[in-house]
């Protein structure tokens, strides 16, 4: 399955995207905490002593290519099923084969799973006593959280190895190798990509290397060369190729400042319609989700804050689901979490705060802190008087009693000042029965 180089795929008409796949770990892109000639995994390899594994990471990550170079590397046999087509009886095959083997000639086994998590808990339970004996040394590939979708025995005793979605210089190196390699590539069709193109097919790949070598084949193949030999792909391909127009959008330009502050200024002004218009043409456009997530958690605190603090807890939901889910599944998550904000009460009360005490602090420097604040963690600090005179809150009545917190220059000082939007309305009730001297 994997021991076949790409020379010989080629002649057989196999995608560009297997043929592609590298021979060893010099010719692999990206995954350097994996790859990288100091890791630890790459020297385990190098050196043959492959320990179980599960390689978890996105689709086009690269998962499969590590089990073809382990492949191509072991002197182990290599011994590949997938569990969308395979079941007990399958594993039963190979683990009695491996037996065999490991009795006749001293030769180990490699067992590679891919899409290990589609095997429910009998199935995963079958290849376990295997694996604990060394039968046979499994590899399990799975773009899901093997915490939940392996069982724990079995976890145990294998080493995770996270791969990250590739980024997108990779992607774009990954592109430039495939069309400048005449033997395995795409070399001999003299290839140009216009820049806003190449920008365009990196995007919608989405950091996945697969989907971005079978967008780059089909555009290939569409097009007929020139007056010159030379076959030019347009954005327009691009855009025929993967079903979708490019919108006009540079994320690093100012398409992208100009729509997040779009959709800022729309959330803050409580205007949902516009604020889901705003999201959609980011995501649509191909901006990183977690940019716009990382944003939506900014706004929650800076135009929310304490007026409603729930807000904060759904943008970081939102969060969490774009780096769990993925997309495009959690582009619904990003569109709860805009409407919420949207529509929560406003105000920058903890902003305005943090920004006056930012200024006093750089206008007064280190002030001390007062010593019935400090602890006294040594005798010397006691007898210095830290800790004295402090009052503790739960001896009072309603857990609270008035102390001076601030420094003596600052004594007098008030930051944070409550609007009357939502749950500020309560918490400036609060403040004025404890503090009424401030109000």
């Amino acid at each position: 399955m994997f021991g076949e180089r790409g020379k010989d795929l080629k002649d057989r008409g196999a995608p560009l995207a297997a043929r592609m796949r590298p021979a060893g770990f010099d010719e692999f892109i990206g995954q350097e905490h994996v790859t990288g000639p100091e890791s630890a995994f790459r020297r385990s390899i190098e050196a043959d002593r492959l320990p179980s594994v599960i390689f978890w990471g996105p689709p086009g990550s690269g998962k499969t290519t590590l089990a073809s170079i382990i492949a191509l590397t072991t002197k182990s046999y290599f011994s590949a099923v997938s569990a969308v087509s395979s079941g007990v009886a399958d594993l039963r095959k190979v683990v009695n084969e491996a037996e065999k083997r490991l009795g006749l000639t001293g030769q180990k086994t490699v067992l590679f799973i891919d899409e290990i998590h589609r095997f429910n808990k009998a199935q995963q339970d079958a290849i376990l006593p295997f694996v604990e004996d060394g039968t046979v040394t499994l590899i399990g590939a799975t773009t899901e959280n093997p915490s939940f979708e392996v069982v724990s025995p079995l976890l145990s005793r294998c080493q995770v190895i996270t791969l990250r979605s590739l980024n997108d210089d990779e992607i774009r190196a990954i592109i430039l190798r495939a069309v400048k390699d005449s033997l395995k590539g795409l070399g001999k069709l003299n290839i140009s990509i216009d820049e806003d193109a190449f920008g365009y097919l990196v995007s919608m790949a989405d950091h996945d290397a697969r989907q971005a070598l079978n967008y780059l084949e089909m555009a290939a193949s569409s097009v007929d060369p020139g007056d010159q030999g030379e076959r030019r792909i347009t954005i327009s391909i691009i855009e025929d190729v993967v079903q979708h127009r490019a919108l006009k959008y540079d994320k690093d330009g100012s398409y992208h400042y100009d729509t997040i502050s779009a959709l800022h200024k729309t959330m803050r002004g409580s205007d949902p319609d516009a604020a889901i218009y705003w999201l959609v043409r980011m995501v649509e456009a191909g901006e990183d989700p977690l940019y716009i997530a990382r944003r939506l958690i900014r706004f929650a605190s800076e135009d929310i804050g304490m007026a409603d603090p729930q807000a904060l807890v759904i943008a970081m939901s939102a969060q969490q689901a774009v780096h769990f889910v993925g997309m495009p599944e959690a582009r619904l998550a990003l569109a709860q979490a805009v409407v919420y904000l949207a529509v929560a009460p406003k105000s920058n009360s903890l902003y305005a705060a943090y920004n006056e005490a930012a200024s006093d602090i750089s206008k007064a420097g280190d002030e001390p802190v007062p010593l019935h604040l400090r602890n006294a963690v040594t005798s010397l600090m006691k007898e210095s008087g830290y800790g004295e005179g402090y009052k503790y809150a739960h001896h009072y009545k309603g857990h609270f009693v008035r102390q001076q917190n601030l420094p003596d220059s600052l004594k007098n000082r008030r930051y944070y000042q409550p609007g009357d939007q939502g749950f500020e309305a309560e918490v400036t009730r609060r403040l004025k029965y404890w503090w009424p001297e401030r109000f």
